[in-house]
């Protein structure tokens, strides 16, 4: 539940918070409604927006600092991925690092929805932050591949946060006609922080090793808190506030999640087993991962429909029609922008031999894209209290990128490279600020922090998805390309080092080091193919979605009010005023 249920409806969500039926609403939903519309409101809880300018800056300075702190670590993670692979010499599991860290985020992104009633927005923001933050020092001081796996995994049940909390506590504080525009300048925020850690983090690598990357972050983490700590004060409602821990608690639904992690990791286990271990489709280990992977996932559906009092994934949310087109969307959008993401700058490095600060100022275009089209999005649905045809458009431009980047060859020209990665960055960022407010439009106030929730999930799944399943087929073409290229003596030794670490191609013998570029060429063009693909998919999962307005409509004369009751104060008449603003 959201502070937002104890209020009375509001000119903000009077279009949207019609008489729900009964099955709809929860308990406390119905026997808030059997009270009079005089006695709601002749008590008036603060509103919407009780605090002042400067404060409201600081709470959202300490909300979006996790936003920034987050994108900036994604991208230096992913222009890092083959100096670390190489130092290990494990190149050939380094999408393991961005897989162990958005499994662990998907596990716990749905979670912090319930969390943030449980610990209030600033205990579950310390949590994020502080879990982010430690699994990040510990990536620095990691000794070997395995343990920086698992420090990702640390830092992945902070970063399912994250961007959770902070989307809920904007929609506690924040008018929902101006919430797109809000949205915008989270990503904003977002897309510097990712337009920083790609340059930044290959200069620090090239100068001073990929550990410095991560050390680096630890006094913006430091900061964050603090600011979270003093400045984020979001009240819940006296119900949720009078709920003792263990009621509170029992409202997690931790079989949920766990059988959802269960499907998805045993899944991506399954493909990891057969591409990057090179272990047969007939193996016990592949056939046993997918075989569980179907059992947890009959689990999890039967755990949501039955079982769970305070579902993960409420399946009455689900199977409405705009919120699973919204979720379907998400995933298959978030597949292809991932691939993307993880797979660029290994193009970059691999088949144009370019060292990691230049791999990192190639994804520059892209990082400022992501603001750009955010704000453009939050600005155009704000004026024109659309979304529908923007959301289209901007699912569109990512089919074209990836388009565009299946052509990549040795005569493409620099300029291609960096412009082709603008219309992924702005279409993406454009299309996940436009599919978020069509979900919170879609759904009853009482359910915009689930539902927030469940975009986050699915969004996060499909950056699972879109890192570890196009990690495997570039690892199964690449291996298929080399074995066909290099022949003769030695011939298995040197595949294998040039799997494990992509720093040797330059000094191999020109033949070979050719034959090494067109395979990862091949590879990357097949991976680019299947993301082209997947954005069609996309695509089409958008067409559904319905378009809701934003901006309410003039509410009805209130009825008349008792002598015996105290006349409405004008407070109320302030916050009438102020969520029109």
């Amino acid at each position: 539940m959201s502070a937002g249920r104890s209020r009375p409806p509001s000119i903000e969500t009077t279009s949207l918070l019609e008489e729900a039926p009964p099955s709809y609403r929860s308990t406390d939903d119905v026997s808030s409604a059997s009270s009079s519309p005089v006695e709601d409101i002749s008590q008036p809880p603060p509103p919407i927006n009780a605090f002042s300018t400067t404060e409201l800056a600081w709470m959202l300075a300490g909300l979006w600092s996790g936003v920034l702190l987050g994108a900036f670590d994604g991208t230096v993670v992913a222009t890092l991925l083959t100096p670390i692979g190489s130092e290990f010499n494990a190149s050939n599991q380094a999408s393991y690092i961005g897989t162990s860290y958005l499994l662990s985020v998907c596990c716990f992104t749905p979670l912090y929805g319930r969390l943030a009633d449980i610990l209030g927005r600033k205990g579950a923001m310390l949590l994020a932050l502080t879990l982010f933050g430690t699994g990040t020092i510990l990536c620095g001081a990691a000794p070997s591949m395995n343990t920086l796996i698992a420090a990702r995994a640390i830092a992945g049940m902070g970063g399912g946060g994250v961007m959770t909390v902070s989307s809920i506590a904007v929609t506690d504080l924040i008018p929902l006609q101006q919430r797109g525009l809000y949205q915008g300048v989270a990503n904003v925020l977002y897309g510097v922080g990712a337009g920083m850690g790609g340059p930044v983090g290959g200069y620090i690598n090239d100068k001073f090793g990929w550990r410095v990357a991560f050390y680096v972050q630890a006094p913006f983490f430091i900061f964050a808190i603090i600011v979270v700590a003093t400045k984020v004060n979001i009240k819940l409602s006296d119900q949720v506030e009078s709920q003792s821990l263990s009621d509170k608690i029992r409202r997690i639904d931790f079989v949920g999640s766990l059988t959802l992690v269960g499907s998805v990791g045993c899944m991506l286990l399954g493909f990891s087993f057969k591409t990057t271990e090179e272990i047969p489709w007939g193996s016990p280990m592949v056939s046993g991962m997918f075989i569980a992977s179907g059992i947890f996932t009959v689990s999890f559906i039967l755990c949501q429909k039955y079982w769970a009092p305070y579902p993960v994934m409420p399946l009455r949310l689900i199977s409405q029609r705009t919120p699973l087109a919204v979720s379907l969307a998400n995933l298959f959008a978030s597949m292809s922008a991932f691939s993307m993401l993880y797979n660029a700058p290994l193009y970059f490095s691999a088949v144009r031999m370019e060292n990691s600060a230049t791999s990192g100022l190639y994804m520059l275009p892209h990082s400022i894209a992501i603001p750009t089209g955010s704000m453009f999005a939050g600005w155009l649905m704000r004026r024109t209290g659309k979304l529908y045809r923007l959301t289209l458009i901007a699912s569109f431009m990512s089919i074209f990128a990836s388009l565009l980047a299946s052509t990549w060859n040795s005569s493409t020209p620099s300029f291609r490279l960096w412009a082709d990665l603008l219309f992924q960055g702005f279409g993406m960022a454009s299309f996940i600020t436009s599919t978020l407010i069509a979900m919170i439009t879609a759904v009853y106030k009482p359910d915009m922090p689930i539902a927030t929730g469940i975009t986050y999930l699915f969004r996060t799944t499909g950056q699972v998805l879109g890192v570890s399943l196009s990690g495997a087929v570039l690892q199964a073409v690449l291996l298929a390309r080399l074995k066909a290229r290099i022949t003769g003596p030695g011939a298995e030794k040197i595949i294998h080092t040039i799997r494990h670490t992509t720093l040797i191609i330059p000094s191999l013998d020109p033949p070979i080091r050719q034959a090494a570029i067109d395979s990862y060429a091949d590879a990357l063009r097949v991976v680019f193919v299947c993301q082209t693909l997947i954005s069609i998919l996309a695509f089409v999962t958008c067409i559904p979605i319905e378009e809701k307005p934003m901006a309410p409509p003039i509410p009805p004369s209130p009825p008349p009010i008792p002598a015996t009751r105290p006349l409405m104060s004008d407070t109320t008449d302030d916050h009438i005023d102020s969520s029109n603003a």
